[in-house]
């Protein structure tokens, strides 16, 4: 009788290692390790032979940078969503996807079980599940974090020692890492005391702003209907113009942020994260949406961005909200054309320039000097009616604090233009 298959999120790291052996143990299931190139610095041949030596039946690596980029970075970059104002969503916006794909290989295998290396304090664990709940809700999931015998990743470096697994961590430095193509996280360790300032040494994708070179990076960011499609006038495709953008990012010291962030789950976390050309393209997307779209756009936009900032952040981007926030941000984005010139300096990246033919600034209109198409005494006629409600409650209040007399020479007075010196 052929054993049950569970497939296995694997990176080849300390706890999808253990988790590997310990599946054989305790489930004598066949394993199916999948890893997913999301665009992390790894020797992916290195892990599949690591899987397969570990007791894998299979190994599986799956390359997902550019849908990553096209289908979950470029919708919530035009959509403008930054969790709780600092966060880029990096790993967030990744997970629902490696999901996907777990689910993909699992109906191909015929497998009916999906582990992962989550744990059970993380936001992790509910963006993978509640993805493969939203594409198969028939799949069962094993997620050991929850229930077994180790408390700690030290736990875990022992029982990789003991059962002769290879790990790279050790006890005097742990860090928990997620990295892709758009960032890096750093969780865990020292930075677990937020008294305790991060060091230079933790940086893997940026240099510290005071390590950034003394002179300015110009870089000209080309966007069609809200999408970075060239850097300098030079077309280029997804995968290409963010990995230059992160290079341009990191050697100039741009995107690390330390923050404390609310989990899903309830408690508060530090994490100190890495996102170079994220953070250029963040800064130069909403440069060019002040170009072009009106106020009213511009600021119902902003609260949709809060919205979908928390729905990807908390593992529902398979939603009808999300997607109905997805539509409206696709039409606001049929006229976010143009380029804008990013200024890269000592870790700071902003708008120097921008430019679009659908721009709403006019100079003729915003100039301070003397102008042709702006009566400047139409202003009054404007500014009567518009502060009219205030007008009215201000009589309101001093009839009721003076009386009938002062009334009516306020109302004599107002009827006649006396509030307006000319």
């Amino acid at each position: 009788m052929a054993k049950e298959k569970v497939v296995l999120a694997y990176s080849g790291g300390l706890d999808t290692s253990v988790i590997m052996t310990w599946l054989k143990e305790n489930y004598d299931y066949d394993v199916i390790a999948v890893c997913c190139n999301a665009g992390q610095k790894e020797d992916f041949d290195a892990i599949e032979k690591k899987a397969l030596a570990t007791g894998a039946i299979k190994a599986i690596t799956i390359d997902l940078r550019e849908e990553f980029i096209t289908d979950y970075i470029w919708p919530t970059l035009k959509a403008g969503a930054i969790y709780e104002n600092e966060y880029m969503l990096g790993t967030s916006m990744a997970r629902p996807l490696m999901a996907k794909k777990l689910v993909e290989v699992a109906e191909a295998e015929g497998a009916f079980t999906i582990a992962h290396g989550c744990t059970g304090k993380g936001n992790d664990q509910v963006r993978f599940e509640t993805t493969i709940k939203a594409l198969n809700p028939a799949i069962k999931i094993i997620a050991p974090w929850r229930f077994w015998d180790f408390h700690s990743r030290e736990d875990l470096i022992e029982y990789a020692k003991e059962h002769n697994i290879p790990i790279s961590q050790t006890t005097k430095k742990i860090y928990s890492r997620d990295e892709n193509i758009w960032h890096i996280s750093h969780e865990g360790g020292e930075l677990e005391n937020p008294w305790n300032e991060h060091l230079k040494t933790i940086h893997v994708l940026s240099v510290a702003p005071e390590d950034a070179p003394d002179e300015p990076t110009y870089v000209d960011i080309d966007f069609e209907q809200g999408i970075p499609v060239g850097l300098n006038g030079e077309k280029m495709g997804p995968i290409e113009l963010l990995t230059k953008l992160n290079e341009l990012g990191s050697k100039n010291g741009v995107g690390t942020i330390d923050i404390i962030e609310n989990r899903l789950v309830g408690m508060k976390s530090r994490g100190v994260y890495e996102t170079p050309g994220g953070t250029i393209l963040f800064a130069a997307h909403a440069g060019l949406e002040q170009l072009i779209l009106d106020r009213d756009t511009t600021q119902y936009k902003g609260i949709v961005a809060q919205k979908f900032s928390e729905l990807v952040y908390d593992g529902l981007w398979y939603t009808p909200l999300r997607e109905a926030i997805s539509a409206f941000v696709d039409v606001t984005q049929k006229e976010v054309t143009g380029t804008v010139k990013m200024k890269l300096y000592k870790g700071t990246a902003y708008v120097a320039a921008r430019k679009s033919p659908y721009s709403l600034y006019s100079e003729e209109f915003a100039t301070f000097s003397k102008d042709e198409v702006y009566n400047q005494q139409d202003a009054e006629g404007f500014i009567n009616l518009f502060s009219l409600p205030l007008k009215i409650r201000a009589i309101q209040k001093q009839t009721v604090e003076g009386g009938a007399k002062e009334h009516e020479a306020l109302e004599r007075k107002v009827l006649k233009g006396g509030d307006f010196i000319r």
